[in-house]
């Protein structure tokens, strides 16, 4: 496995990778990983991609320094556990070169309308700005190529996949499903920081999204079918709410078809999400 220190050797490494007729299977990550990465790179190996995960914490996505200042780091452990998942090379690009101005603000930032102003957004201003740059800038570095994402952040796979089509990246988006502890729990690297009491708590969200999948709920029962079973857990609620897939836009009363329940709340003092795919059902006597 090659590891990638500029931004030079990782355009090489694409390059070399494209002219020899192979595909790059891009793993954009901000490290801390544990095996929902690895279903990712593994994916990317299994679909016959070079798979190439990026590895940078990414300051202009954190409202909070102090957050940024305590993002695990661990290096030389993410980097055997990628060589492990099968990975080819593994960039870690320095913030001196990924963003030559800061900590000034950069000039540059795009900016998703619409899909990023609800849920995760709305409580945490400039944050999707600060994704939707950083993965522009990721793109436009890698170049064509398949690039991996985990479904646990729907939100943010759907303003890539905004993203990718309005700018024309020549990037195929592969959303991949959420992966889970033995318990159910979506893994993340926020769940280190859960007591183990918290933990029997955070289950409430993999509950509640086995309640509305495979029920025979319209969208308000299913809402509330979902917030019941939160705060019987004890969970602080962000938000419980039925989208459609695409846009996000919460699903009318009347709506009946596939669409996505989206889940977040507190435990331990810990922001998790949640999400799934549910069919919904016309409400009973609209």
């Amino acid at each position: 496995m090659e590891h990638l220190t500029t931004l030079a050797q990782w355009r090489a490494f694409t390059d070399e990778q494209r002219r020899s007729g192979r595909t790059v299977g891009f793993v954009p990550t901000m490290g801390a990983l544990h095996d929902g990465h690895g279903s990712l790179v593994r994916r990317a190996v299994a679909d016959g991609t070079v798979a190439l995960v990026s590895i940078f914490v990414n300051p202009r996505q954190f409202n909070d320094a102090a957050d940024l200042a305590a993002y695990p780091r661990d290096e030389a452990r993410d980097l055997a556990l990628c060589e492990s998942w099968g990975a080819a090379a593994v960039v870690t690009p320095s913030v001196e070169e990924m963003w030559p101005d800061y900590p000034r603000t950069t000039a540059t930032t795009v900016s998703v309308a619409g899909i990023t102003e609800r849920f995760e957004g709305a409580g945490r201003p400039g944050h999707f700005d600060g994704v939707a740059s950083v993965v522009t800038k990721l793109f436009a570095i890698t170049g064509v190529a398949n690039a991996y994402f985990g479904e646990k952040d729907f939100q943010q796979l759907a303003m890539v996949r905004q993203l990718n089509r309005d700018l024309a990246l020549g990037i195929t988006i592969v959303g991949c499903p959420i992966a889970r502890d033995h318990d159910g729990l979506a893994l993340s690297s926020r769940n280190v920081r859960l007591s183990e009491p918290g933990r029997a708590v955070a289950l409430a969200f993999s509950s509640a999204l086995r309640a509305v999948e495979g029920s025979s709920l319209d969208a308000t029962q299913a809402r509330a079918t979902m917030q019941q079973i939160l705060n019987a857990a004890g969970v602080e609620i962000a938000y419980a709410d039925i989208v459609h897939s695409d846009t996000l836009e919460p699903v009318e009363a009347d709506f009946t078809g596939i669409a996505r329940a989206l889940l977040a709340g507190l435990v331990d003092g810990v922001r998790l999400l949640d999400n799934a795919e549910v069919t919904i059902t016309a409400r009973k006597g609209a």
